[in-house]
């Protein structure tokens, strides 16, 4: 997500160049947008040092859980099948599933993310 965040701030600011002639105003959107990506991302940090640190396995524990499955998985499928499948016949491994989980599981994460930068989220 971060680097995400990073990449945006350059083609927006290449939109600003050509959609506001005003040389002083366009600076600072430009600064504006890059201190919203900064604070974005620091939230972001904080988010993952809370949730890493929480005692309990279902909170701290799901996203790694599922991020090695997922990686193990694209591992196998990417690099280690088609090394064995030289010498033996190996199951394939449907890699369109895995990227649907591990997208859906990114997504939930940015989701509460935003809900955590915008204060509604639900503590219990």
């Amino acid at each position: 997500m971060i680097a995400s965040l990073s990449a945006l701030i350059g083609p927006v600011s290449a939109i600003l160049d050509k959609v506001i002639p005003d040389k002083d105003l366009r600076e600072k959107l430009s600064h504006e947008i890059a201190t919203m990506a900064d604070k974005q991302m620091s939230a972001q940090i904080e988010v993952n040092k809370v949730e890493a640190a929480h005692k309990s396995l279902f909170v701290a524990g799901w996203r790694p859980a599922i991020g090695w499955i997922c990686g193990l998985a694209l591992l196998y499928s990417t690099i280690v099948s088609p090394i064995l499948g030289i010498w033996f016949i190996v199951p394939e491994v449907d890699t369109s599933l895995l990227t649907t989980v591990l997208m859906g599981m990114l997504g939930l994460g940015a989701m509460r993310t935003f809900e955590k930068t915008k204060g509604v989220s639900r503590e219990k």
